[in-house]
């Protein structure tokens, strides 16, 4: 496509040694990755808000970041951006058998599985690993990581096969908080060890119900954010500030939101009806 050939030219010329745009020459892999994750969810973001515009513009950001990311590596004489396109087109052509082959899968779960074995597959040949934890990204979300490191567990069995155990596991570890907060209340390390584990155990459970957990936090952070935001509304309306409040008088605040947010959800349906 021009355009595309285009955008890699505006690549080319940022990065040109003598006449190129100081920032993006002093820019490398480290440095331009951050900005990449930056991209990634502001992606995100526009997807949440059914922002069009947004995701347009959001997704040529990512994809700019892709270039130059193939760019550097160009540079280095390591790849460029044709041996990206290569290598992702190869790679779903493989891991699509049941499209691109005669292979055929009768449900999503048996799709899921063989994408998870090619996939380890495709790792052992390239890396010769002998963990069945290794390659789960260390650079995501640390509770999707937490998830993807319990799914490579439970594919070999060592896991809990009911939901209940987990509950159980949690209660333990939260037990186990409590006890540290009493006993080493000075110990930070210590006890951030715990909370981790805590956590760790969180992320179990979701997986067991079928959560996402990141989209679930992302529910209750939107919740927060919205309920609190109703506190400021009733403070602005009464003139006042949050110093001239009681814990337990913004605690009734709180309520009175969270009242308001069940009956608007009660009056939905009879609108649209």
């Amino acid at each position: 496509m021009d355009n595309l050939k285009d955008l890699l030219k505006i690549m080319e010329k940022l990065r040109h040694p003598k006449e190129g745009c100081a920032w993006d020459l002093e820019q490398d892999f480290k440095s331009i990755a951050p900005y990449t994750i930056e991209e990634a969810y502001e992606v995100a973001e526009a997807i949440e808000l059914n922002d069009m515009d947004g995701l347009k513009d959001e997704l040529g950001d990512l994809l700019f970041q892709v270039i130059f990311l193939a760019r550097i590596a160009q540079e280095r004489g390591t790849f460029d951006f044709n041996d990206v396109v290569d290598a992702i087109s190869d790679k779903m052509i493989r891991r699509h058998p049941h499209i691109f082959a005669d292979q055929t899968y009768r449900t999503s779960e048996q799709q899921t599985k063989a994408w998870e074995d090619q996939k380890e597959q495709e790792r052992a040949q390239k890396d010769h690993k002998t963990s069945i934890l290794d390659g789960v990204t260390v650079g995501m979300p640390a509770f999707n990581r937490a998830v993807k490191l319990q799914n490579r567990a439970a594919r070999v069995g060592f896991d809990w096969p009911k939901t209940s155990q987990v509950i159980d596991k949690l209660n333990e570890e939260m037990a186990e908080l409590s006890a540290e907060l009493v006993a080493n209340q000075q110990d930070q390390d210590k006890i951030e060890e715990e909370f981790g584990d805590m956590m760790f155990v969180y992320a179990n459970l979701a997986r067991h119900l079928k959560i996402n957990p990141e989209t679930a936090l992302k529910r209750a952070n939107d919740k927060f954010t919205n309920r609190f935001k109703k506190i400021e509304q009733y403070i602005e309306n009464e003139q006042k500030s949050f110093d001239q409040y009681s814990l337990d008088q913004l605690e009734e605040f709180w309520i009175k939101a969270k009242e308001e947010e069940k009956k608007l959800l009660l009056e939905l349906p009879s609108l649209f009806s």
